[in-house]
């Protein structure tokens, strides 16, 4: 029983290698709205189209020292930080899960995090394909998993919903999409009408609507409370040490509203 699920995570390890190769075509291509089909992968610096043997997971950026094997512009480490931290929470969830539709839903959500979250620090953009296609994925499997949220369960209860357990579930998850998104929201255009200035992106609200459609309102508040700390404090301190205007300086807080999407996943998904 122990090899068969240790196989079974190990072959969840090697799916999320390629789901990580793809997403780190992803997050180079979609903030400036290419095609992640075509053309092939090619370097960014020179533009020579990257050959298979060049391009497995991991392995290729090891045995070409981090560099091109054309013009040697160095390869970003984002490249295999992306693939093994993908190919890490695959195997996690697995593990501890089995090959089942529970852990494809926490792959699921943490592929889709772990491209949020270097895309906004590489970019600072937060693409729809991953934010707004992961909250009706999100709302999709509601319907076959349930959501269980007993937050969302009382409001539902005081506004006198009584549905079927599978629209309670679907319900339940769009609740966790749409209360924490516009109480986000509605920070964002208040700090807009005090400072006259933007503070916050509609992306950041997307990515906690995506969250609370997969986690629940619970989870959406708790990645909101740990982004939002978690931003404050290594970001003061990140501009402290770099000497950054604190006024103007664009912190990526989508990246932080990932890891700690990630973190609750794993919370979930343990």
């Amino acid at each position: 029983m122990l090899e068969a699920r240790l196989l079974e995570a190990c072959l969840a390890l090697l799916f999320g290698l390629l789901i990580g190769s793809f997403l780190n075509v992803c997050i180079y291509r979609l903030p400036q709205d290419l095609s992640v089909v075509r053309p092939r992968s090619y370097c960014p610096a020179c533009n020579h189209p990257i050959a298979w043997y060049d391009n497995v997971p991991l392995l290729s950026y090891a045995l070409l020292g981090g560099r091109c094997r054309h013009c040697k512009a160095a390869i970003p480490a984002r490249y295999p930080i992306v693939e093994l931290m993908t190919a890490a929470l695959f195997f996690v969830f697995v593990w501890r899960l089995g090959p089942s539709l529970a852990a494809g839903k926490f792959c699921l959500l943490s592929a889709l995090l772990v491209g949020l979250t270097f895309s906004d620090l590489e970019a600072r953009i937060l693409p729809d394909e991953f934010t707004l296609g992961g909250a009706a994925a999100g709302l999709v499997l509601a319907w076959f998993l349930p959501v269980n949220d007993d937050i969302a369960q009382t409001l539902l209860w005081l506004a006198g919903v009584r549905n079927s357990p599978h629209w309670a579930s679907v319900a339940e998850a769009l609740v966790g999409a749409v209360v924490p998104g516009l109480f986000l929201w509605f920070g964002g255009w208040l700090y807009f009408k005090l400072r006259h200035r933007e503070g916050l992106g509609l992306g950041d609200v997307k990515l906690v609507a995506m969250v609370g459609a997969f986690l629940g309102l619970h989870g959406a508040l708790l990645t909101l409370i740990a982004g939002s700390l978690a931003g404050s404090l290594i970001g003061y301190a990140y501009i402290r040490f770099t000497h950054n205007d604190a006024a103007t300086y664009e912190l990526p807080f989508g990246t932080f509203l990932g890891l700690a999407g990630i973190a609750l996943a794993l919370w979930g998904g343990l």
